[in-house]
């Protein structure tokens, strides 16, 4: 808008919100100074400049309407003077230029500022830093480790100013205000190698975030000499660290605390190798675990105390006795000074409870101890720290019942067992549970006596017998050749079945052995005792031929009873060899018996012999006659010194025709 009183004085742009600096003579007013003698109305304008440019620097788009508004005042006003405006206006573009000038000078310069909170937004902590906008502290870099704000209102702050906002205020950093002042510190312990110390704020991509005064980054791989897997856990913790890298520029600071532990454990580990010898007993601590064992630290070296040699006991791992952090004492095994390498023990600082064993554990003493671990064979049972005994499954009752020892124990249980047998050179104890209980062979013989009949069920068959179970834990035994008087029976599954109820008779009893022999044959009569009873040598039979072979054959002469025919008696009568073929059936004479070994001995060419002698009898006998009796036994006996082999062949042949 054209000023009236000075047409060729333009009226000044808007306040820029941009950070500029204005030239002092663009800012000179041409008009001449008022003077002191100036009427009243002009003298109120000027003294209200001051108020008006106050406003203007708040809400610069207000200062702009109420410069409009006291321009067209001045145009109502008759008395006033276009110079006194010109100069109020120039007195606040010179307010604004400073203010814009001082702004883009603590920018550049990075110059720290004191301010005062006004309050607190929830992004932002409002400071009154002297200029005529407030600053602005994003929020999060005054929280602490519990996200709570370091300061509030009205408490006093060290900021630096970073930039003006386009919706106005300008930007302010807490951190880089920090940075500044503790910058030449952080240098200087950076190239002296001064460890720091600082507080681990949160966990970041890489690693952790510390603040030394400033917020700094500390690597996972700087952290501990051994990679760490969770880093959460420092979280909150206060650290010692070393600074060892800087970037003024950018405001980066790296540091590490990796370093100063390795350079302890280094002037440790030196004073340790300087003392360290086999069978010395020191403190460590446990530093890590593992399935077989546990690193010790002994003072900048680690030693490795196998699992085997924590306990005289079982271990299933090395948290079972000890644990990370934990101090406890070792003894040193072994120590390989080049390698540097060290073996370590704990169960060696106590007495091997081994050595007397014997002397604590006497045979058929009664002790009580915990089930360990159970296998197929059995259960092992603890009996104290480092001393274990082992009950087997056959041990465990009298009952040939149980499959597998978890159907009566498992882990954890608490058992009294009988002490078997104890061995200290090969570290065992041999338990036994069923001798707490009655032994059922022990009354067996009464029970059962020989010659008893039982009944039982077919447990089991085997090749040279089975097993009939006659109550639970009692099994009898009936052997192969036991089963039948005549069958040659090679496998007892010809004959028997699992499972089935069979009768037998008590045939032995060993409770001793815990050996019950039965018999299923003798139930029934034995044939050849028949046989014996009712034939004697000489007797002619009717047998079948079985089988046969080179010196002779088998012949069944009654059921389940069988004779040998040897080669040299199958002859006919005219003494000419017979071929005896399987199934064949012939009189045989009985020549010879043997009833302690059950053999008979049969022959063919007796029975021939037999015969002859009974045709020449019945040939004396016809020729006596019952008309030539009277002659006497003289007469008997002429006839008979008489009688030749031709009149029997004749006789033979009359009687055929």
């Amino acid at each position: 808008m054209v000023d009236h009183h000075n047409p060729e004085h333009t009226e000044s742009k808007p306040l820029n919100t941009e950070l500029e600096t204005l030239a002092p003579e663009a800012t000179e007013p041409t008009a001449p100074s008022i003077d002191s003698s100036s009427n009243q109305p002009d003298a109120s304008i000027q003294s209200s400049a001051p108020v008006q440019s106050e406003a203007a620097a708040s809400n610069p788009s207000s200062s702009s309407e109420q410069l409009a508004s006291l321009s067209a005042g001045a145009e109502d006003d008759v008395d006033y003077d276009s110079a006194d405006f010109a100069a109020a206006l120039a007195s606040f573009d010179r307010e604004q230029a400073a203010e814009s000038a001082a702004a883009q000078n603590l920018t550049q310069e990075e110059a720290v500022v004191v301010g005062t909170v006004i309050k607190l937004t929830d992004k932002h902590v409002v400071v009154d830093i002297g200029l005529k906008s407030e600053g602005l502290i994003p929020l999060e870099q005054v929280l602490d480790i519990n996200g709570v704000s370091k300061f509030n209102a009205g408490d006093q702050v060290e900021v630096v100013v970073e930039r003006e906002e386009a919706e106005g205020g300008y930007l302010v950093s807490y951190e880089k205000a920090l940075r500044h002042k503790v910058w030449d510190k952080l240098e200087e312990a950076a190239n002296t190698k001064t460890p720091v110390k600082g507080m681990v704020l949160s966990r970041v991509k890489g690693g952790l975030t510390v603040d030394i005064g400033i917020k700094a980054f500390l690597p996972g791989s700087q952290v501990e000499i051994r990679p760490v897997r969770n880093l959460d856990g420092y979280i909150g913790t206060e650290i010692e660290v070393r600074v060892i890298k800087l970037n003024k520029k950018r405001g980066n600071v790296v540091i590490s605390r990796k370093e100063l532990l390795e350079e302890d454990q280094n002037a440790k580990k030196d004073v340790t190798l300087a003392t360290l010898e086999e069978g010395s007993v020191l403190t460590g601590t446990v530093k890590n675990l593992t399935d077989y064992g546990a690193f010790v630290d002994m003072g900048g070296l680690d030693g490795l105390l196998h699992i085997t040699d924590m306990s005289w006991g079982r271990l299933t791992h090395p948290r079972d006795l000890v644990n990370v952090g934990d101090e406890i004492q070792v003894k040193v095994l072994k120590f390989d000074k080049d390698k540097q390498r060290v073996s370590l023990g704990f169960k060696q600082l106590t007495p091997d409870p081994w050595l007397d064993a014997t002397e604590r554990y006497p045979i058929g003493a009664q002790v009580r101890g915990r089930i360990l671990s159970v296998t197929d064979y059995g259960a092992f049972v603890e009996l104290e720290q480092g001393i274990e005994g082992l009950v087997h499954v056959s041990e465990m009752t009298w009952s040939k019942r149980m499959k597998h020892p978890s159907k009566m124990v498992k882990p954890g249980d608490e058992v009294d067992t009988i002490i078997l047998s104890v061995n200290p050179n090969d570290r065992r104890i041999s338990l036994g549970m069923k001798q707490l209980q009655d032994n059922p062979w022990e009354q067996l013989e009464d029970k059962y006596p020989v010659g008893a009949v039982i009944e039982g069920r077919v447990r089991n068959l085997t090749d040279f017998g089975a097993f009939i179970e006659i109550e639970d834990g009692i099994d009898g035994l009936v052997h192969v050749s036991n089963l039948s008087w005549t069958k040659r029976i090679k496998h007892p599954s010809e004959v028997l079945k699992k499972g089935e109820k069979i009768k037998a008779i008590v045939l032995g009893v060993e409770p001793e052995n815990r050996r019950l022999s039965l018999g299923v044959k003798q139930l029934q009569p034995d044939v050849w005792e028949t046989f014996f009873a009712q034939h004697r040598v000489g007797d002619v039979i009717k047998g079948k031929v079985l089988r046969t072979a080179q010196f002779g054959a088998f012949i069944e002469i009654a059921e389940g009873v069988e004779g040998l025919c040897h080669v040299s008696e199958a002859v006919d009568e005219h003494h000419q060899p017979l071929t005896l073929n399987v199934g064949d059936e012939h009189d045989f004479k009985i020549v010879k018996m043997n009833p302690e070994e059950k053999k008979v001995g049969l022959s063919i060419k007796a029975v021939g012999e037999e015969a002859s002698r009974v045709e020449v009898e019945s040939y004396k006998e016809r020729d006596r006659g019952p008309g030539k009796s009277g002659s006497g036994s003289n007469s008997a006996s002429n006839s008979s010194s008489s009688t030749t082999l031709g009149d029997l062949i004749n006789w033979k042949r009359s009687e055929r025709e």
